[in-house]
């Protein structure tokens, strides 16, 4: 959709977001339970009946899911795309309309409702977002949380400032200003926290604890003290109580690039890891969706033996074609276009004589994946935008967003962690 909005075809777009947005008001049950009103769909199908010749929507929100999980992220990407058309088309009217502000309203509330937690990122269910079947990323995986600041940053510039919509404009500032604190101490993963971790003390109480998350350093892998580079670094996978997911995930650390939730700084050494770690994480079919695989004792534990997520394969550190525009706007972001122009050319080589593959297979993604569709839309289209964001970098400006200087926290790790 994204690409359709590049080579001027608002009008595409303009209907999907609207398509979607009355899917968001239907009835949604599974089990006799009633879903969020905000919930977007994962999925829906257009089911043709022959004999009236007429076309109708067909929505899923997790009836139908594996797992039988809502989406979270559809919500986010669905404000995150009503951002890129009004910046594309210069068109304020469709975000102004009565039922886009009161679909972004809905989502809203589903994420900013007051709970138990004490931390500002949100709580999720496994197999919530794009790494939709069981991994080991339920609590608080640093997908959703890039794509929740993503969405708060893109709904701030896109809600009125009226009756309803000044409520929330003051409830996003104020956890922006809390997400971007914690996302940018807690998350954060580089050398110097890496020895800082190692050398943590457990069992603190009390505001003055170091160790606030009460992580065990027996619990650090021991693939992470080779992978992480003396210059390099990037947000962790996951964190909460005793526990901290060290695996790297593509969308989560792009998205935080290109949401501003990573400082210049930040963003300099993901891209520094990625360019050091090029052939673990790019190899010869881009790009991870996370790094490394679990396997073994872990893997049956985790997953629950889905043999769909075996080692390097589908979501358990397969490759996928389509995070491709997500690494090259980041890139283009950080000033590195021949960082993506390289992957892009690694990709040129296969993507289109293996007909486009959802994923591909290996610790370098030589092979399709075992269950992999072919011709998949996504896949093209990630390389289509990653192509146009190259030859006309001024296309980033859809899907990035500067940082606001009124996020920047001072940074104090011995204060803080």
């Amino acid at each position: 959709m994204k690409s359709l909005t590049m080579i001027r075809e608002p009008e595409i777009v303009k209907n999907f977001l609207l398509k979607t947005l009355r899917l968001q008001s239907w009835e949604k049950k599974i089990d006799r339970f009633q879903l969020g009103e905000g919930v977007m769909p994962a999925s829906f199908k257009v089911l043709h009946d022959p004999v009236r010749n007429t076309e109708t929507l067909i929505a899923d929100f997790g009836e139908s899911a594996i797992g039988r999980v809502a989406p979270i992220d559809s919500g986010f990407w669905w404000i995150i795309l009503l951002r890129a058309y009004t910046k594309s088309t210069g068109d304020t009217s469709l975000s102004e309309l009565p039922e886009c502000q009161k679909g972004m309203r809905l989502i809203l509330s589903l994420c900013l409702s007051e709970g138990f937690d004490t931390f500002p990122t949100l709580l999720c269910a496994d197999g919530c977002s794009m790494i939709d079947r069981r991994m080991g990323v339920y609590g608080y995986p640093i997908e959703i949380q890039a794509l929740f600041f993503m969405a708060l940053r893109c709904a701030l510039l896109l809600l009125k400032h009226d009756a309803e919509g000044k409520e929330f404009v003051e409830r996003i500032v104020n956890r922006l200003h809390a997400l971007s604190y914690h996302m940018r101490n807690y998350f954060w993963l580089d050398l110097k926290q890496l020895n800082d971790i190692y050398r943590y003390k457990t069992e603190e109480y009390s505001h003055t604890a170091v160790n606030k998350f009460n992580v065990m350093p027996d619990s650090l892998p021991e693939w992470v003290f080779d992978f992480m580079p003396v210059s390099g670094g990037y947000f962790l996978g996951n964190v909460g109580p005793s526990n901290m997911d060290f695996r790297w995930f593509c969308l989560g650390n792009c998205i935080a690039i290109l949401s501003s939730l990573a400082t210049p700084e930040q963003a300099t050494k993901i891209m520094e890891l990625i360019e050091s770690r090029w052939h673990e994480l790019v190899g010869e079919m881009p790009l991870k969706v996370c790094y490394p695989a679990i396997e073994g004792h872990e893997w049956r534990i985790v997953t629950g033996c889905d043999p769909k997520n075996t080692r390097w394969s589908y979501h358990n550190g397969g490759s996928w074609p389509v995070l491709l525009w997500l690494l090259t706007a980041a890139c283009i972001k950080t000033g590195r276009p021949q960082l993506a122009r390289r992957a892009i050319e690694v990709a040129e080589q296969r993507l289109s004589k293996d007909g486009w593959p959802e994923y591909y297979d290996g610790k370098l993604g030589r092979f399709i994946g075992k269950q992999a569709r072919k011709y998949q839309t996504w896949s093209i289209a990630g390389y289509l935008v990653a192509k146009m964001m190259l030859e006309d970098p001024s296309h980033l400006g859809m899907i990035s967003l500067e940082e606001d200087k009124q996020l920047k926290p001072v940074l104090k790790r011995s204060a803080s962690f």
